[in-house]
């Protein structure tokens, strides 16, 4: 079995969380001897595309001529796609279709979570799909003091400061809006954010949220992974207020960190990250700014052994064997759809 992973469009979304994704499955193939190829032209037995865009398109009708078998990757949907950038929202049911005639083409379609099957199944989409987490490298992210202190040190903060952070692009579908007005109302506590998208292609209200001025808030743009690795280290709660996911990679980070975490109680989350059992869920600016009180002052249990837990259950190495399995079932051609 030869594999080519395919990817559209490789630099602008490497820094993104489709970029860990795609280089977890790569590493998924090289722990289990599955020999591969991201260039089009060698020769393969299965391609695995990870984006929507035309040539990916071009490349599946090409390979089902040629009788290859064709996983669609589907990282994005409508609903993820609204709220992100300028007139996101007007082209989004336009997106729709062409996700649905690029994910169509696909012997088997694989998603992040259950949440996002969903979402694909209600577009009408008869292709098999299989949910299936992007992963995360569990043991790069576990907690590390010196690099925690490091952090601290690095970006001015003092060991008494009680940091906030949070992490994504600069898109109000992330919850950047809600993570600068809660640095407003909490000045006691520092927020950092981490990640960046070009402000040209973001509407007003971004734009002046990144540019707020707040002693208490840092826009650090992209940072390379050990630098992310040691924030999570060095904070006292991780901040996720996004507003739409089909998995959301940061979570499952800032679990192997074991970092307390607090995130929006969207339908993405239900299920296997639980309110009071391995993190905190807030639905709205109120409760978000109650419960990082709670949290940051001890009058909430700690959560975080339990988060890391459920950190491991998606660690890449678990991950890649079920990816493993999935080629070769497809190959064989095994309907999956479970």
């Amino acid at each position: 079995m030869k594999v080519l992973l395919y990817t559209e469009n490789e630099k602008m979304i490497s820094k993104s969380g489709l970029g860990k994704a795609i280089k977890h499955q790569m590493n998924a193939l090289k722990d289990n001897n599955i020999e591969y190829t991201t260039d089009p032209n060698d020769d393969y037995d299965i391609v695995h595309i990870n984006f929507y865009g035309p040539k990916s398109y071009m490349l599946a009708k090409k390979a089902k001529k040629l009788g290859k078998k064709v996983i669609y990757h589907a990282h994005s949907t409508e609903e993820d796609f609204r709220n992100s950038f300028v007139l996101s929202n007007q082209v989004a049911p336009a997106f729709k279709q062409w996700l649905i005639k690029c994910y169509t083409l696909g012997d088997h379609i694989l998603t992040p979570t259950p949440y996002s099957k969903k979402l694909l199944k209600s577009y009408g989409i008869k292709v098999p799909i299989t949910d299936i987490s992007n992963g995360i490298n569990v043991k790069f992210f576990e907690k590390n003091e010196e690099l925690g202190k490091k952090f601290r040190k690095d970006f001015g903060y003092k060991d008494t400061d009680k940091i906030i952070m949070g992490v994504g692009l600069y898109i109000e579908r992330k919850g950047i809006l809600d993570f600068v007005e809660l640095a407003k109302r909490l000045p006691e506590y520092k927020f950092i954010w981490f990640g960046y998208s070009p402000l040209s292609a973001s509407p007003a209200k971004i734009r002046k949220a990144v540019n707020t001025k707040l002693d208490n808030l840092c826009f650090a743009g992209y940072v390379e992974p050990e630098v992310l690795r040691g924030a999570y280290s060095g904070c006292n709660l991780y901040l996720f207020p996004t507003l739409e996911e089909t998995e959301g990679i940061p979570i499952m980070e800032a679990c192997a960190a074991r970092i307390p975490s607090l995130i929006r109680d969207i339908p993405v989350f239900d299920g296997w990250l639980k309110d009071g059992v391995n993190v905190y869920k807030a639905k709205n600016l109120d409760e978000f700014e109650d419960k990082i009180k709670k949290i940051l002052e001890g009058k909430l249990p700690d959560l975080t052994l339990e988060g890391y837990k459920l950190a491991k259950t998606r660690d890449i190495k678990r991950v890649g064997r079920k990816l493993i399995n999935i080629y070769r079932k497809v190959l064989e051609g095994d309907v999956l759809d479970k």
